[in-house]
């Protein structure tokens, strides 16, 4: 069991607490460094921006917020398991709101679908759609939920370490046929095009094409039924500051401004970090939150790198970059929900585009995020807070983003403007972009990949980074490009998976 913030491994009095730095601090490094913590480590974590948060941070302009990043909240337990580890409460720190309905799918014929946690209006929606859906509906449920029973309760806090833990996995793999894709999955139950996109696109939150990864990503559907969505109050920001002051207030500490150059290497372990300034830093472990293709290929020398060669990093499939626009108006469009995705005639072709051609397109899927329709305060009084982001093609497109992003983003204002925001152009007081140049650039995403290797099947479980270096002892990793994957639930499971190989601060001996 891990120690709790007021009950630490007690030391022997002639030595320190051991040192572990953790590296990035986004979702999974904020608590992979809380759990640290809670086994008696002293804990540094560093973060190249200068705000905590990774690609969570938070930008504040003329009175808007703008969460950077994720903003759709399930599974709260994992939260607060974090807050208790500290011997705290999430309730007396940071309010969750449960989203009615969760977000809506627009389609290009203007129609659209209500998704919500409401079984009964969930089903309605579904037979408007097609009155012949109900059984096929009803069966796509349990298969869901045989998935969430199976894997996200049992697999997903399970760091795969061995490929003993692989072949422990594959009896739960073969019995929810997991080698089908999410799309075959729900095909299999459902006829209507558009209900196969309501019930198939929720793995694009997390980086995967649903007509290429596994059907064990139904579970997102499940997870959102069983826990909801929520929001936070005050923007997802408040979260990763809730992080930090839970860290600060068990010892550790952050330092904002500290690019890691290399992860220093003795004797075949990790033993400290150099900053891009030249500072080094010793440890006695490292845990590294940032991209892991990126880390591996960069902050690496490759002499020490078997496994995680940069052949193999070539090698592998990445997940679709991302274009965001953040704009904020000067008046309110109060016919818009929090959540909505907007859908273009093409669906498996575009993604085909994006996944497997690397094509920019003309056309384009976008989902548009308000939070002041939930929390006016993110936004100056009678105006509203906005961001919008298409899925398109990571860096091996070879997009010049810096004549293509102003384009773009035109494009998408005018796609808006002619649908859901009437007049948007007269209305706009602030913009700014992020593509996927600023993912590699800032976020030192490989190739851009906004959510790094794709969850395919041969590149989930065992097949992702390991929690424990396969290279490097004492190095361990964190966050989207290990089991689970992304989204906030996969990166806070990534941290609860990496507990299971964190040694306790009170039995760790430095030779080891």
């Amino acid at each position: 069991m891990n120690a709790s913030a007021t009950e630490q491994p007690i030391l022997k009095a002639d030595t320190k607490p051991p040192v572990a730095l953790v590296i990035g601090s986004g979702f999974g490094g904020l608590a992979a460094a809380v759990r640290l913590c809670a086994k008696g480590w002293h804990v540094q974590v560093l973060e190249k921006l200068n705000e905590p948060g990774g690609r969570a941070r938070v930008f504040h302009v003329d009175g808007h917020t703008f969460d950077a990043g994720p903003t759709i909240v399930t599974a709260p337990l994992l939260l607060e398991e974090l807050w208790g580890l500290a011997g705290r409460q999430l309730a007396d720190d940071v309010v969750l709101r449960l989203l009615d309905p969760f977000y809506r799918i627009r389609f290009e014929d203007g129609d659209h679908f209500d998704y919500s946690g409401d079984p009964e209006r969930m089903r309605a929606e579904v037979l408007r759609i097609d009155p012949t859906a109900g059984p096929g509906y009803a069966a796509f449920l349990a298969e869901a939920d045989l998935c969430l029973n199976l894997c996200f309760d049992t697999l997903s806090c399970q760091s795969f370490d061995s490929m003993g833990d692989l072949f422990k996995a594959v009896p739960t793999i073969v019995r929810v046929k997991g080698w089908r894709s999410l799309h075959a999955m729900v095909a299999t139950h459902i006829k209507h095009p558009k209900l196969r996109q309501v019930l198939s696109l929720q793995s694009l939150l997390i980086g995967g094409n649903p007509f290429s990864v596994t059907c064990v990503y139904s579970l997102i559907n499940a997870l959102e039924r069983r826990f909801g969505v929520h929001w936070t109050m005050g923007g997802t920001g408040v979260l990763v500051d809730g992080l930090v002051d839970l860290i600060q207030g068990m010892g550790g500490s952050l330092r904002t401004g500290a690019e890691v150059r290399r992860i220093d290497v003795t004797d075949g372990r990790a033993c400290g970090v150099t900053l891009a300034t030249g500072e080094t830093i010793p440890a006695d472990i490292v845990v590294c939150n940032a991209d892991a293709a990126w880390t591996y290929k960069n902050l690496i020398e490759a002499k020490y790198r078997k496994v995680w060669t940069d052949a193999k990093i070539e090698r592998g499939k990445y997940s679709m970059g991302l274009f965001v626009w953040y704009f904020g108006t000067n008046k309110r469009f109060d016919d818009v929900p929090h959540h909505m995705m907007l859908l273009c005639a093409r669906y498996e072709a575009l993604l085909k585009d994006i996944f497997k051609n690397h094509r920019l397109s003309k056309d384009f899927s976008l989902y548009l995020h308000r939070p002041t329709a939930t929390d006016p305060a993110m936004a100056p009084q009678g105006c509203d807070t906005f961001y919008v982001l298409a899925l398109v093609p990571n860096l091996q497109s070879g997009t010049d983003w810096a004549s293509h992003a102003e384009p773009y983003r035109a494009a998408i204002a005018k796609a808006l403007e002619a649908t859901v925001l009437p007049n948007l152009s007269a209305h706009l007081t602030v913009s700014m972009m992020t593509t996927p140049q600023d993912f590699q650039d800032n976020l030192l995403s490989y190739k851009g990949a906004a959510f790094g290797l794709e969850p395919l099947m041969m590149q989930s479980t065992w097949f992702r980074p390991h929690n424990r270096s396969e290279d490097i002892k004492n190095l361990f990793m964190v966050g989207a490009n290990t089991h689970p994957g992304a989204g906030i639930p996969g990166v806070l499971m990534s941290a609860k998976a990496l507990d299971t190989v964190l040694p306790d601060a009170a039995t760790f001996k430095r030779s080891m």
